[in-house]
Parts: C-alpha cells; sequence; structure tokens
C-alpha cells in the first residue's frame, strides 16, 4: 500500500494545497498533525479542484472510479434506526390517542390530547437544542446512543404503568369474590382509583404520568434526527450520498406504519396501548447496541486533531485505494488538531448567516405545510368523513412509504432542488383538494373522494422532497466548524413550529373550519416554491469540502 502510495505522489502530484496532507500520510499512523489550508476565491478552487482533483483517483494512470457502497452501507442502516424511532414515536399516539384518553380520564379535552402529542415535541425541541454541542463533545457514535437512553426510560415507565395496573388487579382479586369482580366491573375501576390515590406511582397512572415519559422520549427523538443527518453526511460516499441520505426518510415511514399497526388492537384489547409504547424499547437498545461497532465520523475525528483515527476509518469506509484522496479533499475545508468553540452569535449574523437561515426556514415551511398535523390527527380527520379510521391510516403511511422510495431513486439523479420545487408544488394542489371538499359544492361522495385522494397525494407528495431533502442539504451545505451546532439550532426551529402545529391543529380545526385551515398550509406551500427556487442552491455530485467552499465567502 505504501509503494502505490509513494508511485501515486510521483505520477500524479497534488497541488499545493495538498501537500500537507502527503507528509500526514507518511507518519498519520504514529502522530496527528495539523494542517493549515487558506481559503481562496470559491469559483477559482472549484476549477482548481476540476483540473486538478482527478489526479487523486487515479492509479497507475488508470481511473480507480468510486469507491464501493457496500462498505458504508451496514454503518447507515445502523443509523437510520434513530430514525425508526423518531417516526415510531410520532406515530405512537395515533391509533392509541383515543384509547389513552378514555383510560386515563381526559376523553373528550382536545387541548389535553394536543398536549399529548406535543409534550413529546416540547422534549424534542431541547434535545435537538443541545445535540450539536453533544455530537460535537462526544462523537456521532456516542451520541446516538446517548438519544436511545431517555427512549428506554421511557419505555420502561409505560411499562412500569403496565405492571402497576396489574397488581391492582391482583390485589383486588385476593380482597374480594372473583365472581363479584366479573360482575361488577366498576367495583375493580373503583378500587383502582381508591389505590392510585394511595400509591407513590400515582401519577404513572394519570394524564401527567403520561406526559412526563412522553417527555423523556422527545428528549431522545430531539438527539436522533440531527445526529443521523450529520453522520449520513460524513460517512457517505459523494456519488450516493443522496440516496443514503433518502434512507432516513424510508426509516421514519417505516416506523410510522410499525405504530399503526401495532397501535390496531388499542380499540379493542385494554392497556394495549401501554403495550405500543413498550414495544419500541427493543429498537432503542438495538441501536445502542448496534452502533458500538460502527465507524465513526472521519470529518469528526479530523476537527478533533486524530488524523490517524480518521483515515483508518476513511479506510473502513471507502476502501484503501480512496483515503488518501478523502484526505485530501478534508484537509482543504478542514484544520485538523484544532477544536474551536463555535458561539450562537457566528450562527445568527456574519459570514454563517446565509446557511443557517436556509436550513431553518426550510424546516419551518416543512413543519408549517401542515404535515405532521396530517400524520399526528389523520384519524380524527377521516372520522369526520366518515372513513375507517384504520384503512385510512394505513393508506397514508404506504402512501408516505411509496414516495420516499421514489425520492431515494430520484435524489441523486434529478437533484435536491427540483424535488423540492416538485414537492412543494405538489402540496399546493393536494391542499386545493381537500379546500374543494369542505366547500358547500361538494356532495357527499365527491367530499369523500376529494378529502381522502387529496391527503394521500398530499402525503406523497411530500415524501417525494419536502420530507427527505430538508434534513440531507442542510448537513451538505454547512461548513464543518460549525456543522453540528447548526444543526441543532435549525432543528431546534424545526420542534418549535412542530410543537405549536400538533397542540393547536384541533382547536383551530373546531374554531375555524378545515376550509380556512388548509388554506393557511396552501399558503405556506406557494411560499416554500418561492423561497426554494430562490435560494436553495443544488448540491448533487459534489462533495461536502466542494459545497462549503462554494458556499461560503473568503474570510
Amino acid at each position: 500500500m505504501f509503494n502505490l502510495s509513494l508511485q501515486l505522489l510521483v505520477e500524479n502530484p497534488l497541488p499545493s494545497s495538498g501537500e500537507g496532507i502527503d507528509n500526514f500520510a507518511m507518519r498519520g499512523r504514529h502522530s496527528d498533525a495539523s494542517f493549515m489550508y487558506k481559503r481562496g476565491p470559491s469559483k477559482d478552487y472549484i476549477n482548481d479542484f476540476d483540473r486538478e482533483g482527478s489526479s487523486v483517483h487515479l492509479l497507475n494512470g488508470k481511473d480507480i472510479g468510486n469507491p464501493s457502497w457496500k462498505r458504508s452501507l451496514p454503518h447507515i442502516l445502523v443509523a437510520t434506526i434513530s430514525s425508526f424511532l423518531y417516526g415510531y414515536h410520532l406515530g405512537v399516539v395515533n391509533e392509541t390517542l383515543e384509547s389513552i384518553s378514555i383510560d386515563l380520564g381526559f376523553s373528550g379535552d382536545t387541548f389535553a390530547e394536543g398536549l399529548v402529542v406535543s409534550t413529546c415535541l416540547g422534549g424534542a425541541f431541547f434535545g435537538s437544542l443541545f445535540s450539536g454541542w453533544v455530537s460535537d463533545g462526544l462523537g456521532r457514535r456516542r451520541a446516538f446512543q446517548l438519544c436511545a437512553l431517555p427512549m428506554i426510560i421511557g419505555a420502561s415507565m409505560s411499562e412500569s404503568q403496565l405492571i402497576d395496573k396489574r397488581s391492582l388487579f391482583l390485589q383486588f382479586q385476593r380482597n374480594q369474590d372473583i365472581t363479584a369482580t366479573r360482575a361488577a366491573p366498576s367495583a375493580f375501576k373503583t378500587s383502582i382509583k381508591t389505590n392510585q390515590a394511595r400509591s407513590c406511582s400515582a401519577t404513572t397512572n394519570s394524564l401527567w404520568g403520561m406526559l412526563l415519559g412522553r417527555l423523556f422520549v422527545g428528549t431522545g427523538m430531539g438527539l436522533g434526527p440531527p445526529v443521523a443527518a450529520l453522520y449520513v453526511a460524513e460517512v457517505s460516499p459523494t456519488f450516493i450520498r443522496g440516496t443514503y441520505g433518502s434512507f432516513t426518510q424510508i426509516a421514519t415511514c417505516l416506523g410510522l406504519l410499525g405504530a399503526l399497526f401495532i397501535g390496531l388492537p388499542a380499540k379493542e384489547i385494554v392497556d394495549w396501548w401501554r403495550v405500543c409504547f413498550w414495544v419500541s424499547i427493543v429498537p432503542a437498545v438495538l441501536l445502542a447496541l448496534c452502533m458500538e461497532f460502527c465507524a465513526e465520523s472521519p470529518h469528526w475525528l479530523f476537527k478533533r486533531g486524530r488524523g490517524a483515527e480518521a483515515e483508518a476509518e476513511f479506510e473502513r469506509l471507502l476502501g484503501g485505494l480512496h483515503v488518501k484522496s478523502a484526505m485530501a479533499e478534508l484537509s482543504r475545508s478542514e484544520r485538523g488538531d484544532e477544536v474551536d468553540t463555535v458561539k450562537l452569535s457566528e450562527l445568527l449574523y456574519g459570514r454563517y448567516f446565509k446557511v443557517v437561515f436556509i436550513g431553518s426556514t426550510l424546516f419551518a415551511l416543512q413543519q408549517l405545510s401542515g404535515i405532521n398535523a396530517i400524520f399526528y390527527f389523520s384519524t380524527t380527520v377521516f372520522k369526520s368523513f366518515g372513513v375507517p379510521s384504520d384503512l385510512a391510516n394505513i393508506c397514508v403511511g404506504f402512501s408516505n412509504l411509496f414516495g420516499s422510495v421514489v425520492a431515494t431513486m430520484l435524489m441523486d439523479k434529478l437533484g435536491r432542488k427540483v424535488l423540492l420545487l416538485g414537492s412543494f408544488s405538489g402540496m399546493v394542489v393536494s391542499m386545493a383538494l381537500q379546500i374543494m371538499a369542505t366547500s358547500s359544492f361538494a356532495s357527499v361522495s365527491g367530499a369523500l373522494y376529494l378529502s381522502v385522494g387529496g391527503m394521500l397525494l398530499f402525503v406523497f407528495t411530500f415524501s417525494l422532497g419536502a420530507g427527505p431533502v430538508p434534513g440531507l442539504l442542510l448537513s451538505e451545505i454547512l461548513p464543518g466548524r460549525i456543522r453540528a451546532k447548526a444543526m441543532a439550532v435549525c432543528m431546534a426551529v424545526h420542534w418549535v413550529i412542530n410543537f405549536f402545529v400538533g397542540l393547536l391543529f384541533l382547536p383551530l380545526l373546531e374554531q375555524i373550519g378545515a376550509g380556512v385551515l388548509y388554506s393557511i398550509f396552501a399558503a405556506f406551500c406557494v411560499l416554500a416554491v418561492i423561497f426554494v427556487k430562490s435560494n436553495v442552491l443544488e448540491t448533487k455530485g459534489k462533495s461536502l469540502q466542494e459545497i462549503e467552499i462554494a458556499l461560503l465567502p473568503s474570510e
């Protein structure tokens, strides 16, 4: 390997800006090194890279091609477990919300029902707010493991609730005749309430206990998505990064579908909603265990001055022939052996403001389109049109999954910007169909077809671009120095708006009506089309270093 590298250097010398990496490669296995690269004009650099950068892909005059996608795939799949958990916990209250409200005594209180949804999102806000500092301080792998912990705790709380209620039933059986128990179920309920009042675990069988568990789970949900977006972008080969980025959206869809299917018996089986929460502990434990065997992000390692380890991880992810080119390119935009403290003020104004503004606005428009209101409350919405909720929700889930699979195939062919424009435009049309369904001109059958068809089309078009692209695009356009912390700020914006949409959707639906509410969502989709057309740059086929140098002004 050393002889091949030496021959490569003699026949195809690297540009002067990358000469430091050659010295690093000679001694990198024994000690870490730092590199200084003075950024030049963006266009000049990219032109230089086009002329000279291809030399690092040649060996004995032959093109070595792209690295194998199979090397990085297992690491990507493990990372997407966090996205599966994200989707599962988003959808788990959909089928079970009615059972939860009856069992915990707040049935008919739309504000309390919205609070069950939104408390999780509030926890996610705090989790996402600190995700950048966690992933920068501990590394991407440890951040994944940390995000699994509160999800396991939240599931364990649900399990303790189930055990507590069963123990109350056994205690009641010991003190009462079993025949009387069957004849008078109301007496059992009274006994439960009495014991709950005396028990130290009373809050675990109340609305407040549910909210506490959802708060724990939400914290893990907030940590997971930004770390997943960072990790996928940093360990994926450039030529397939868009496809791998779409995997997180597919995993989210599978999580939503899993929650729907597991929640189907909730209306027939008492306390089944508790089982739905408990089941989520399995993928959370799997994420924590499997991440121990995954590669750490070479970008994070190099940023921490651990160059030798970064080189080893590149070899693990890309193969030995591509290590030198990856390290040379990384050194041009990063400074090894240097851990800068990124201040919040740096993200809000100055040279980084533009990319942070683009990312935050994309996430805000994604949520203001109304997509999560449909996911959270599709059962309630479909019921108002007389559509069986089970069938409708499953159709919504498969529509989301199908669109995500199509997006995976198109992401690295059409590009991010094209998919975003087509997605938001399709969502405008879909919302128009649902607005027509609420008008007095539509017949009963016409309103049914327009509403259901419009909602399914809305979910499908969302999953083509507005769903998977913002997270992927943000992880691509953010500079390495601020990537994790800026992602945390943008995701915090996402969760704040997500929280209020989940909290206010049902009350607004009752007060202003579906037609006006859907018109507001459609207006935000139109605004998203205009914003994407004016501000979003295409990143397809470009390395993270090329994107960073092209977007940021010279220092």
